[in-house]
């Protein structure tokens, strides 16, 4: 066997289906990786075949061209698949697994691993600590928009799920434990909500969606979701979020004032990133905006979480200081009002399997929290530009059309 095709980054606002090299259980040379995780052997790994595959919104920042991504870098890092070969150091990962891939690379044995921080892992990634599939300054480990991707560290990384019947049945909802369910969740429990809360969600796009769903599943009482988008606020509505236009109402307080009867919110979460606009009809991009604002709108005391990307280079920013990642936060405010902020990378392992659990109970319907829609790969160039474009949909990769219709 030896065929393989994969989502591949080209130039700013563009990507292709190309021919890539079937994986083996070393890291090779390529676009994006780090000379010294080139000849990396990984008996340690699996060779997955893909079942589905998503496009995230962290992808389109280096598709956009916000980042330093090399061209020929293939893209994806929210992977599930089924186990084809297995590397001779894995114990217990079998041929024909069916797994989630964690979007965090972790080996399992450095001290961040050992405390559950695997976002942070000390040894994967040369350049610093933290890594990822398919993406810019990661290490260089293979994106997983393919047929075929290698996956390192399988026992230690690795969701069985452990029924193949049952989750194909609900592939669509499990396809979301790699990345996104995980990091809306991860806000939501680093905001403190709880049973009560009131929450302010940041942004309608797949990741805040996900955030919302998680609020409800944590028992808060009103859950807010701003954004420019009209189409993405009324998928939020459709399971029972407030939503808040913010190209129409430049004042985010007034708005949430008029749902709660008071201008504040006992949480937030911040699912924008780096590439935030300003409120208002004409606003432009504004970087800080979304920091600036959840702060604003947040009680003393509150909490933020911020499972927003923000980045150290950022070559299309709007000002010399942004480029760098140094924006214009009113961090006297957060000061005067002791929020407590979480950010960073979203540790997957810490929450997959109770969400997969939730999942399979029927507890969490999160595929139509974000209107999951299946594609083929050849579809996926298409999809990235509709998705850029504001649709409101998770656009599900389907490589080997292993998914059944009529469940999107």
């Amino acid at each position: 066997m030896s065929g393989n095709r994969a989502v591949v980054y080209v130039k700013p606002g563009e990507v292709r289906v190309d021919d890539i090299n079937y994986p083996d259980l070393v890291l090779r040379d390529g676009p994006g990786v780090n000379p010294l995780n080139v000849g990396r052997k990984c008996d340690h790994g699996v060779i997955l075949k893909v079942v589905t595959t998503n496009i995230c919104g962290s992808d389109q920042h280096m598709v956009r061209g916000r980042t330093t991504a090399p061209s020929g870098l293939v893209l994806g890092h929210e992977i599930t698949g089924e186990v084809i070969e297995v590397g001779r150091d894995v114990e217990f990962i079998k041929k024909g697994d069916l797994v989630s891939v964690p979007f965090n690379i972790a080996c399992g044995r450095c001290r961040s691993c050992k405390e559950r921080h695997t976002h942070v892992c000390e040894n994967v990634n040369p350049d610093r600590p933290g890594s990822a599939y398919g993406y810019v300054d990661m290490g260089g480990w293979v994106g997983g928009q393919s047929e075929y991707v290698m996956v390192p560290y399988a026992d230690f990384q690795l969701l069985k799920f452990p029924n193949k019947e049952q989750a194909m049945e609900k592939i669509l909802d499990l396809t979301m434990l790699s990345d996104i369910f995980p990091t809306g969740y991860h806000g939501a429990v680093s905001a403190g909500v709880r049973p009560g809360s009131t929450v302010y969600i940041a942004g309608a796009g797949p990741v805040g969606l996900a955030a919302a769903h998680s609020a409800q599943l944590l028992g808060a009482a009103v859950v807010i979701v701003g954004d420019l988008n009209a189409e993405r606020l009324a998928q939020a509505r459709s399971f029972g979020c407030e939503t808040v236009n913010l190209r129409e109402h430049s004042n985010l307080g007034e708005q949430i004032d008029q749902i709660l009867g008071v201008p504040e919110v006992d949480c937030a979460v911040d699912c924008v990133g780096f590439e935030a606009s300003g409120h208002g009809a004409n606003a432009g991009e504004a970087p800080a905006t979304v920091l600036n604002a959840i702060m604003q709108v947040t009680r003393s005391g509150g909490r933020l979480g911020i499972p927003g990307l923000y980045v150290t280079g950022d070559p299309g920013a709007v000002d010399e200081d942004a480029k760098i990642g140094t924006l214009k936060v009113r961090l006297g405010l957060g000061w005067a009002k002791a929020h407590t902020f979480v950010t960073g990378q979203t540790p997957v392992m810490q929450y997959h399997r109770e969400l997969m659990i939730s999942i399979l109970s029927g507890r969490a319907q999160i595929a139509k929290a974000v209107n999951a829609k299946r594609i083929t790969l050849d579809q996926a160039p298409a999809a990235y530009n509709e998705f850029d474009k504001g649709a409101s949909k998770k656009f599900v990769i389907d490589p080997h059309g292993m998914v059944k219709t009529g469940k999107e």
